[in-house]
């Protein structure tokens, strides 16, 4: 899913980025790391919300979606205080390291890169890459050399083209949703994207003329929580992560948002 971001704003100086859900804010917006409250642990986690069904804004601005549920359930287990915060992609690593975030829930890969500046709780979903292109195109993973590929910039698509097919034209996008604008418009050939987020797109009026080219690609992405290097609260979601599955809840959470295309691990 998302991956290969390595906090811009962060690395640039050294060459190599009970719940409550709030509406979008801006990091600069974001809180000081989170306090207890009493003897109530206060944890603010940031997410993305262009990435449905994982996290997106429902008609009224706030934040929705399996990882938002999740997020929630998993704050009741750990009987925390929480905060969700929508925030730009490329913010999050960030907002992390300058602790005005605890934790990230964003489809966020735990890849060999990442591990060196963040810990990642156990894995919440195992992702898949698939390839789209309008129906009756002739396109598939053996043809798009010299194609314009969609994708979103900063995640295992985008590093999965540039890594194996780098005769494609691969394009990348700020965000999810303007791949697809692109896509629809003509002046893509095709996209890839995760499984996830792209079969919920097709079942849209706009994806409508569009369906997956070929098998899903298995590249074993796990997913998982993003927190600062060393922080105890890798433990603590690991142990809430584990009961949610023990007890049924993480299977309800996700027959909820993502049907029966997950299995609890």
């Amino acid at each position: 899913m998302k991956l290969s971001y390595i906090a811009g704003a962060v690395f640039a100086a050294t060459a190599l980025s009970a719940c409550s859900n709030e509406k979008p804010a801006e990091p600069e917006q974001a809180a000081a790391p989170a306090a207890t409250e009493g003897e109530q642990k206060h944890i603010r986690i940031v997410t993305e919300s262009n990435f449905k069904p994982f996290s997106y804004l429902d008609v009224q601005g706030n934040v929705v979606g399996f990882e938002i549920d999740l997020a929630n359930a998993l704050c009741e287990e750990m009987k925390a205080k929480c905060d969700i915060v929508s925030q730009d992609w490329d913010s999050l690593i960030p907002s992390l390291q300058a602790n005005q975030a605890d934790a990230i829930m964003a489809g966020m890969s735990i890849t060999p890169d990442r591990l060196n500046v963040v810990d990642f709780s156990e894995p919440y979903f195992d992702n898949k890459l698939v390839l789209i292109g309008k129906k009756g195109d002739d396109i598939s993973l053996d043809t798009i050399a010299g194609k314009t590929i969609a994708t979103q910039q900063a995640t295992v698509s985008a590093e999965y083209l540039a890594k194996n097919y780098p005769d494609a034209i691969v394009k990348t996008y700020d965000k999810q949703d303007n791949a697809y604008l692109d896509l629809t418009a003509g002046r893509a050939d095709a996209m890839m994207s995760d499984i996830m987020p792209v079969s919920d797109w097709l079942t849209t009026e706009q994806g409508q003329g569009y369906e997956i080219k070929g098998d899903a690609i298995d590249i074993d992405d796990k997913v998982g929580i993003a927190v600062r290097k060393g922080d105890a609260l890798k433990a603590e979601f690991d142990a809430a992560l584990a009961s949610l599955k023990t007890n049924g809840k993480y299977a309800e959470i996700a027959a909820k948002h993502l049907g029966d295309t997950v299995k609890v691990q």
